[in-house]
């Protein structure tokens, strides 16, 4: 299956599980890099708007680049309150976007899925002068035992699970062959704090997650659910997390 194809079904378990990213990264975007009520940005690979709503709701205009048919059509209807939003059916390689109409280029969660060579140009073409790429991720602490026994049981119910984050790394190879001069990284702490219903949906959420009419689903999610009652603490598991930035021109 390719890649816009593995999030077919999974665009409500996606709104429902996925985090926002943290806060004081949000923040700095408008304090420290430039971000203001009258930017705009083009957020590629938006999925459902998670991180474009952190910036719609502080007044930047955002058009939502989402491929894949459920998950925009999800993003329209968390987005439809906002009137400085736009969902847009386009992809990494061709946005649809007019030349040179956005100051930044965001890409959250989703960098991994690209091809970054025609990425690059897509950026160049619609970025106007100055204009610079910020590729974002939460990134789970690898080292954790919760994301350990987690990964465990991907690996046991899930064939196509091959790591998180699509298997990238931080200071990956593919993000430093990306950008064509020095970039800049910067970490957030941002833990998350799951309830048993959000764990459930934000592991179902992953494109290597196993759907309702696969075989093994009910030993899977049995799985995941006696995971969070183990590590749970009053109804609550906390994941150690990071907010990752990786921003610069292209």
């Amino acid at each position: 299956m390719d890649s816009v194809g593995k999030f077919t079904g999974k665009a409500s378990a996606y709104a429902a599980g996925r985090p926002a990213y943290a806060e004081a990264f949000i923040c700095d975007l408008y304090r420290e890099y430039g971000f203001s009520q009258s930017s705009v940005v083009a957020d590629v690979g938006a999925g459902t708007g998670k991180f474009a709503k952190q910036l719609i709701e502080r007044g930047t205009f955002v058009y939502c680049v989402e491929p894949n048919a459920d998950m925009r059509r999800q993003a329209e209807q968390e987005l439809k309150p906002f009137p400085n939003s736009r969902c847009v059916a386009g992809d990494a390689a061709c946005t649809a976007l007019t030349g040179q109409s956005v100051d930044f280029v965001t890409a959250a969660q989703a960098f991994h899925w690209f091809d970054a060579e025609l990425f690059r140009e897509e950026c160049r073409r619609i970025l106007r002068p100055e204009g610079r790429v910020l590729l974002i991720y939460n990134m789970r602490d690898t080292g954790a035992e919760i994301t350990q026994r987690c990964s465990d049981i991907f690996k046991q119910c899930c064939p196509a699970f091959t790591g998180f984050h699509g298997g990238i790394q931080k200071n990956d190879l593919r993000i430093q062959r990306f950008f064509t001069g020095s970039y800049e990284k910067r970490e957030y702490d941002h833990p998350l704090c799951y309830d048993k219903d959000t764990f459930i949906k934000r592991s179902l959420s992953s494109s290597y997650s196993l759907k309702p009419q696969d075989a093994g689903y009910p030993e899977y999610t049995r799985k995941l659910e006696a995971l969070f009652d183990t590590c749970a603490d009053g109804g609550t598991l906390i994941m150690p997390n990071q907010t990752v930035l990786y921003t610069g021109t292209v």
